[in-house]
């Protein structure tokens, strides 16, 4: 079954989803990208890791990298004097942080493995003021920009700071940016609206050659299938946070069915 929408699925960005969604995407375009650049270059994942705040009670499947053994009670050392220990009065908490791993796709050369183009697919955390992933982010984009790298960003996630253009852009809750190095600092913008196909994507390479491309409308539905998706998601339920506009809510009444006040603000 595919997805209702006729492109970026809102209903993806509940965060049991994406993490899901955002970790099958970026091996999704790495594996439609091989074929289509070798064998001059190749297309590949590198993982960044990143920690993520969570609240005590809500995580679950979380294995330590560190375990503390306690010893048996032994009678101690002979003429040793054993000290009481003094309870602690108070009792707190720490942030509970748990690794994030993320993936960017790198295509280089092949032989001298020369850095060509940089795909970013951005997460909640790189959208987040105060976040170390969004700072992190930011100065890594900042480095980038500045070299002979090209760059294309993709954001399906409609909450969040906005990455800074120079001047705006058409309102749009998605949108796809590439900064080639030869066109900088022009870049090409796709906003995407929900009423949207989703495009198909140039992936500069080295000069003379020319552009790749990712359909992310084919990439987009071949992971909704294999993933099951839509086995996940209650399409009775409206999208998660941030509210739709109304003409998105008007747009969506005549796709979905439209929830009554009570129901809860998030597919289900």
């Amino acid at each position: 079954m595919s997805s209702p929408f006729p492109g970026m699925d809102p209903c993806l960005e509940q965060p049991e989803l994406w993490s899901d969604f955002h970790g099958n995407l970026a091996p999704e375009i790495q594996a439609r990208l091989n074929p289509l650049i070798q064998p001059r270059y190749f297309a590949r994942l590198t993982p960044y890791v990143t920690y993520e705040e969570v609240e005590i009670g809500t995580v679950r499947g979380i294995r330590p990298d560190l375990g503390i053994w306690e010893r048996a009670p032994t009678s101690g050392l002979p003429g040793a004097s054993v000290a009481t220990l003094t309870p602690a009065p108070v009792e707190r908490s720490v942030p509970l942080e748990v690794p994030l791993i993320l993936n960017r796709i790198e295509i280089r050369s092949v032989g001298s493995q020369q850095l060509v183009t940089v795909i970013e697919i951005l997460s909640p955390v790189n959208k987040r003021p105060g976040h170390e992933a969004y700072h992190e982010y930011r100065r890594k984009r900042r480095d980038l920009l500045r070299t002979h790298v090209n760059l294309v960003e993709i954001d399906f996630l409609r909450a969040g700071d906005r990455l800074p253009l120079e001047t705006p852009v058409p309102a749009a809750p998605y949108y796809v940016v590439l900064a080639r190095a030869s066109r900088r600092p022009k870049v090409e913008v796709w906003p995407i609206q929900l009423t949207d196909r989703l495009p198909v994507v140039p992936i500069p390479l080295l000069e003379p050659d020319q552009d790749a491309s990712i359909d992310l409308a084919a990439a987009f539905s071949a992971i909704y299938d294999r993933c099951a998706y839509a086995s996940q998601i209650d399409y009775t339920q409206p999208p998660p946070s941030p509210r739709l506009s109304p003409e998105e809510a008007l747009w969506l009444g005549g796709l979905l069915h439209r929830p009554t006040p009570g129901e809860p603000d998030v597919c289900g």
